[in-house]
């Protein structure tokens, strides 16, 4: 499922620190994994991840990958603030995975991903599994794996129209 013409998450995200607060850190400086647990909150700019895990990986080229599970409800929390615009990317999910490398979020297991406009929830879609694309600003929903040819989980939601865009209304309006 895509939605078209709208803005990235915000592009210095990729730049900024990961700074957390948790109940306990460990810090692995030869294998550069930081795991964080107990009640996580971590923020990288715009982006802000909420579990009861997240391990942060730091890659050879630079970037960052976290992997967010457990949290309330079993689900890891996920919000971010899209460029250039009043609109916020949040989901859950029982295991949340940022991948700096792609700029792309991974939501697995009980997935619910929305999109609020000024605040409020303009946009739902629910799967089993959900990959959001921040480069491309595309997003996939899958149901659950097939058994014995019948489809195990279907994909649930709810797109709201958009206003038109002022260039295309004023076109619109001559004819």
């Amino acid at each position: 499922m895509a939605s078209p013409g709208v803005a990235l998450a915000d592009k210095t995200d990729r730049a900024q620190p990961v700074v957390f607060a948790a109940d306990a850190a460990r810090v692995d400086e030869t294998k550069r994994v930081n795991i964080l647990t107990g009640n996580v909150e971590m923020t990288k700019g715009t982006m802000l991840i909420r579990a009861e895990r997240v391990e942060v990986r730091q890659n050879p080229d630079g970037t960052q990958t976290a992997t967010a599970t457990g949290g309330q409800g079993g689900r890891s929390y996920f919000k971010q603030k899209r460029e250039g615009m009043d609109e916020v990317i949040e989901g859950e999910a029982e295991k949340i995975v940022y991948e700096g490398r792609d700029d792309t979020v991974n939501f697995t297991t009980r997935a619910e991903m929305r999109r609020l406009t000024a605040g409020l929830k303009t946009d739902e879609v629910n799967g089993q599994a959900i990959r959001y694309d921040n480069k491309t600003s595309v997003y996939q929903v899958m149901g659950g794996a097939s058994d014995g040819g019948k489809p195990a989980g279907r994909v649930k939601g709810v797109i709201t129209p958009r206003a038109s865009e002022p260039a295309a209304a004023a076109t619109g309006a001559g004819r």
